[in-house]
């Protein structure tokens, strides 16, 4: 059951991110920074696809996904359609991950540590899930600040 919930969360908050993104009027706006704004869209973006594809894709599916997390953050002007497929891209390995995923190493301890104390996969997943809500409320104010 969380499995499907998971799965039904993270596909619709993807393709909300995509969506978010899509929608920005002027392209270069997805990279604005200014003032107490840290963080552009963009940047966000390819955090939440690090992310996703580092703790779901690389620590679960097994996809040999290799992480630069400072990339993330200091990456700019990756043009939208780039942007766009790594979301896409994204999803469905989040979705086949999940998909593979059995009750059992749900309740297991989390093979990979990536937290002070030992959690188990739920607790991880549910954590990543809220880490991509997260972030994505932050975009969609981003983009309606900036498209008036």
């Amino acid at each position: 059951m969380l499995i499907d919930t998971l799965k039904t969360l993270f596909s619709r908050d993807l393709a909300k991110l995509k969506s978010e993104i899509e929608q920005y009027q002027q392209e270069e706006k997805i990279w604005y920074v200014e003032k107490n704004i840290a963080n552009s869209a963009g940047n966000l973006c390819l955090h939440l696809v690090g992310n996703l594809n580092t703790f779901i894709g690389a620590d679960f599916g097994a996809t040999g996904y290799i992480r630069d997390r400072d990339l993330e953050f200091s990456a700019k002007n990756v043009p939208r359609p780039e942007l766009i497929q790594q979301i896409t891209e994204t999803a469905k390995i989040v979705d086949t991950t999940l998909g593979q995923l059995t009750a059992e190493q749900l309740q297991a301890e989390c093979p990979v540590q990536r937290f002070e104390q030992k959690v188990s996969t739920e607790y991880l997943l549910v954590h990543l899930a809220m880490h991509l809500s997260y972030h994505l409320g932050q975009v969609n104010y981003h983009r309606r600040l900036l498209d008036e």
